[in-house]
């Protein structure tokens, strides 16, 4: 099979002639700079330059040989970036975004993080302080110049399966413009402000969206359509009645959006304790959940989420990345990924990767076992 036929196979779950591999194509399973850094020494490859991919989360950019030394069945095709509203650099190691949000790297860490006090809508009061913040231009030329040919160069030219990341994110995004507690707070006694909000963070993504799709969704096989997370480690982030209330109608809107307008696979990513809020995200338009967060509440009998959702599901990640990958050893590592292969992979509906983005603490040697682990005990038929 191609590895795009294998992709579509698994997404629509049929079982292909073996588990559809992913890294740094998602919206979950990167690679940090300073393990890729130590991936490539293991591999020969000390001194390449290497590209960010995030700036806040250090990622890095995959180079195409390491994405064939693994044999990725994906290619991801993301968004340029905007014209105006580029990020700011400025002292202490500090940059301010499109969006006005200050993030500070601090001194010996890696991650730039949210500054506190430094949300632009902290202040607000009403929603009409909303049509004061200089809201970004979703029609800014720079986010889709060269999209379209972007698209139909990895379809046309290659055989992997296109991944367009054009995601919907007003959860998060309220979160980080209000700030977390003003936000939660909101949540909780100013319900008319906080959908207000996230209507207008909302609204924003829908347009790029809509103009990401007239450009590049006829070439898109998968199409990252939410990278909203609702999950802590041992419970939803709000409420199931919140969530029903405030959440679940505004992806409806955006899945129904995505389903309009492309073929492609609907594709979410949503860390932590979700198993609850899978049937609500299933009724919405869901139909591949990224990271399955193995080491949160409800999420580790991976057997039992696919004996529940798997008829709907396409499970994307599950290899362990809290204890196996940076603790285990490359035994270790093969046992998780056959033990998850098994649980998720009978009848299509996996493509294994691991949870979440492989950090500096992952010894490369790990990386590899679970690559060649899943090229091993992928193939169909499964053996136990």
């Amino acid at each position: 099979m191609t590895h795009r036929e294998r992709a579509l196979a698994a997404l629509s779950h049929q079982e292909p002639d073996r588990v559809p591999i992913d890294l740094s194509a998602a919206a979950g399973d990167f690679i940090t700079i300073p393990a890729y850094r130590a991936l490539l020494d293991y591999l020969g490859f000390s001194g390449r330059p290497i590209a960010t991919l995030r700036r806040d989360m250090q990622y890095a950019v995959v180079d195409e040989d390491i994405l064939r030394r693994f044999d990725v069945d994906f290619r991801r095709v993301d968004l340029g970036a905007p014209d105006h509203g580029a990020d700011e650099a400025l002292p202490d190691d500090t940059y301010r975004d499109a969006w006005g949000i200050l993030r500070r790297r601090p001194p010996g860490g890696m991650y730039y993080d949210l500054v506190p006090g430094s949300s632009p809508l902290r202040e607000a009061t009403s929603i009409g302080d909303l049509d004061h913040y200089p809201w970004p231009d979703p029609e800014d030329p720079g986010l889709f110049r060269g999209l379209r040919e972007r698209a139909q160069r990895v379809h046309e030219e290659t055989d992997y399966a296109v991944v367009l990341c054009a995601s919907v994110e007003f959860f998060g995004l309220a979160a980080l413009l209000r700030g977390w507690e003003a936000f939660y707070m909101d949540l909780a006694a100013d319900q008319e402000f906080a959908a207000a909000l996230m209507d207008r963070c909302l609204e924003y993504h829908l347009t790029v969206v809509r103009r990401a799709l007239a450009e590049a969704g006829d070439f898109a096989d998968v199409v990252v359509a939410s990278r909203d997370d609702f999950g802590a480690m041992d419970r939803p982030l709000v409420r199931p009645e919140t969530f029903r209330k405030l959440i679940l109608p505004r992806l409806r809107r955006a899945f129904g959006l995505y389903r309009e307008l492309t073929p492609a696979k609907r594709f979410m990513h949503c860390d932590g304790a979700v198993r609850d809020l899978i049937p609500d995200m299933l009724d919405a338009g869901l139909e591949a959940l990224n990271p399955i967060q193995v080491s949160a509440a409800g999420m580790g009998d991976t057997r039992r989420l696919k004996q529940d959702f798997g008829d709907r599901l396409t499970f994307w990640g599950g290899i362990d990345t809290h204890h196996v990958l940076p603790l285990g050893s490359p035994e270790d590592v093969c046992r998780e990924v056959q033990g998850r292969i098994l649980d998720l992979a009978p009848g299509g509906g996996y493509v294994g990767c691991s949870v979440h983005s492989l950090q500096a603490d992952v010894p490369p040697a790990n990386m590899v076992a679970m690559f060649e682990a899943l090229a091993e005990y992928g193939r169909y038929p499964l053996k136990g």
